[in-house]
């Protein structure tokens, strides 16, 4: 399945990926979950065709996967409209020096992974530049922005979708996707957890419960306090949280905050 849908991904990046000439392939990923899936696909690209050069926005994953970073994700982490008003000149900044890079590094084709707020804005401008746009794990316009649509129609090549029923509610729209299944699934079904983990992280034999805050600063913030709330006296369950590492300081403010026993379990 990883391999078809690779291989599809430089099928149309056209003829230009297939050659041995070098292919440079801008990305943009926004947050921890893309940064994982952009690099576990760049991995894939390079090795149907190492003269691909990527650069762009990620995080250890992509930098691992060989792109040069020029933003890490974690600094343009904002969420909301308070946020990104409060952050307006950085953001715009961002908009700035992306654009001068992907027209400095002569891109081939603009990859976006997920993160519309700022890749449907870049998907307009590079459509302008005449650079192709390819888009990996589509904005969920189903679920609400529907007119986001038009965007996606008018200025992306090829969509990649990770949900089997968005195929055919994009060619709905008229939209070019293909689906070849989740990404998260290869890796749950070759998971083995370790052997130790229990006593590595001080748990002890009762069931444990799962606490996904998400991993962007103001979504930790505002839901981590409400979870902790909910489960503080369902003692018959112990609580692991899922962390992020550049984030310590926020899980154990909250939970001291909320005299809650969860234990946070990084990266």
């Amino acid at each position: 399945t990883c391999l078809c849908g690779t291989l599809d991904v430089l099928f149309w990046m056209g003829s230009t990926a297939m050659s041995s000439s070098p292919f440079h392939i801008y990305i943009i990923t926004g947050e921890s979950s893309g940064d994982y899936h952009a690099g576990m696909l760049l991995k894939s690209l390079k090795s149907q065709m190492p003269s691909i050069i990527a650069r762009g926005w990620g995080g250890s994953e992509l930098l691992k996967a060989g792109a040069a970073i020029e933003v890490n994700y974690k600094d343009a982490n904002f969420m909301g409209f308070v946020e990104v008003a409060k952050n307006i000149i950085p953001i715009l900044g961002l908009f700035r020096k992306t654009k001068k890079s992907i027209l400095q590094f002569q891109t081939d084709a603009l990859l976006l992974v997920d993160y519309p707020g700022f890749n449907l804005r870049m998907a307009t401008w590079a459509k302008k530049q005449g650079i192709p746009v390819y888009y990996f794990i589509a904005p969920q316009v189903w679920a609400w922005k529907e007119k986001r649509v038009q965007i996606l129609r008018a200025c992306v090549k090829k969509l990649f979708v990770i949900l089997p029923f968005e195929k055919a509610y994009f060619k709905n729209h008229q939209i070019d996707a293909s689906y070849y299944g989740h990404p998260l699934v290869q890796k749950i079904s070759s998971f083995q957890c370790k052997p130790d983990f229990i006593k590595q992280h001080g748990f002890d034999n009762r069931k444990i419960i799962a606490i996904l805050p998400g991993s962007r600063k103001q979504e930790i913030e505002q839901l981590l306090p409400i979870y902790l709330a909910a489960t503080k006296n369902v003692t018959e369950f112990q609580y692991a949280i899922s962390g992020i590492g550049f984030h310590k300081g926020l899980y154990e403010a909250s939970l001291l905050r909320a005299g809650h026993p969860g234990i946070v379990v990084y990266d």
